[in-house]
């Protein structure tokens, strides 16, 4: 019997998304839908302006952001060290969708969030996500050649769907269509996946793409 799928659109260097992992797993765990995990790889000049352009309203707000972070990460015993420059999420990511064809995303993907939040991963580096596919069980040369082949323009197309859908920001759960932005919405496609009506339509829609 198939399950629902709920999408989850992520980011490895946001803190939000980081602290949601948690609670998403569980989803999968308990209510018997199957997570699909993608990346949206944010852009940070292009919703946050350039350094010079940020106001002090701008640094309190995110100084605020990481504070607020931070104490759901202390809630679950994790450490959130604050990120040291502006990153490239574009190897972590197409590692993301890499390793799910392979057979070893959640280890990877634990990995790559828990050494990036405690400064021990570069996920910019190539090599340094190449070592993480390794530590995994993956091949380097296969990775390699699909950062160097088709990754690119598989990235940018998931990028350009999911902002089809309204997609802005992550952790962002998309459910029979509806979207979720934010660890603290988990609840609501909760609440929509207990709908019996709702399961039917969303395995309906499942079947009807695989025909």
């Amino acid at each position: 019997m198939p399950r629902p799928i709920v999408r989850v659109y992520t980011d490895y260097k946001s803190p939000y998304a980081f602290v949601a992992n948690k609670r998403l797993f569980s989803l999968e765990e308990a209510h018997g839908v199957e997570l699909e995990w993608l990346p949206y790889t944010l852009r940070v000049a292009e919703f946050m302006g350039t350094v010079e352009e940020r106001t002090p309203h701008f640094w309190r707000k995110v100084r605020y952001a990481y504070m607020d972070a931070r104490r759901y990460a202390n809630a679950q015993g994790l450490v959130m060290k604050g990120p040291r420059r502006i990153y490239d999420a574009f190897y972590s990511s197409v590692g993301m969708l890499f390793v799910q064809r392979h057979g070893f995303f959640r280890p990877y993907h634990d990995t790559v969030f828990r050494k990036f939040w405690s400064h021990e991963l570069e996920i910019d580096d190539l090599a340094a996500i190449t070592d993480v596919i390794k530590s995994c069980g993956g091949k380097a040369p296969e990775f390699e050649a699909y950062v160097n082949g088709p990754a690119r323009a598989e990235h940018d197309r998931i990028i350009d769907e999911a902002e089809a859908l309204g997609v802005f920001g992550v952790p962002t759960m998309v459910f029979n269509g509806e979207l979720f932005w934010g660890g603290d919405r988990i609840d609501m496609p909760i609440e929509r996946i207990e709908r019996p009506e709702t399961i039917e339509a969303a395995l309906g829609s499942r079947h009807r793409k695989s025909v």
